[in-house]
């Protein structure tokens, strides 16, 4: 079975591998009172509208444990490395969906710098290695 990385994402393609974008949907900025609806809910929203047809999966979860760094997203696809982001505004919805396509053609299962979106650049927290890893010697 050959995987979303090795096809990129196509319209149809939702499956185990697609691309996921998990956004925190309690985040506020630090410091933000507290209001509802939540930017992490608004920004969840706008990455849903963003992923519409593109393949990409996007799942709302209550806390990403970033508070300090709101808004926060986590983007991932098996095989791949997983991606951290915080500091993100209501608007990054297309940059979150654009980062998971890239990841999700990424044949070593990182997402390349180059083509990266800017929110995602500047707002990386963390990559976090595949369940099954193992460093090259």
């Amino acid at each position: 079975m050959s995987s979303v990385r090795d096809q990129g994402v196509t319209d149809s393609a939702v499956s185990t591998d697609a691309a996921i974008v998990y956004v925190c949907i309690t985040c506020r900025h630090p410091g933000e009172p507290e209001s509802e609806p939540r930017p992490g809910a608004i920004l969840a929203a706008a990455t849903a509208k963003a992923a519409e047809g593109s393949g990409v999966v996007i799942k709302p979860v209550r806390c990403l444990a970033n508070c300090t760094r709101g808004l926060s997203a986590v983007v991932r696809c098996n095989g791949c490395w997983t991606y951290v982001f915080g500091g993100l505004d209501v608007a990054c919805g297309p940059a979150l969906v654009d980062g998971a396509r890239l990841l999700a053609c990424a044949a070593d299962g990182i997402m390349p710098w180059r083509g990266r979106p800017q929110p995602l650049k500047r707002g990386l927290i963390a990559r976090v290695p595949p369940v099954n890893f193992e460093e090259l010697e």
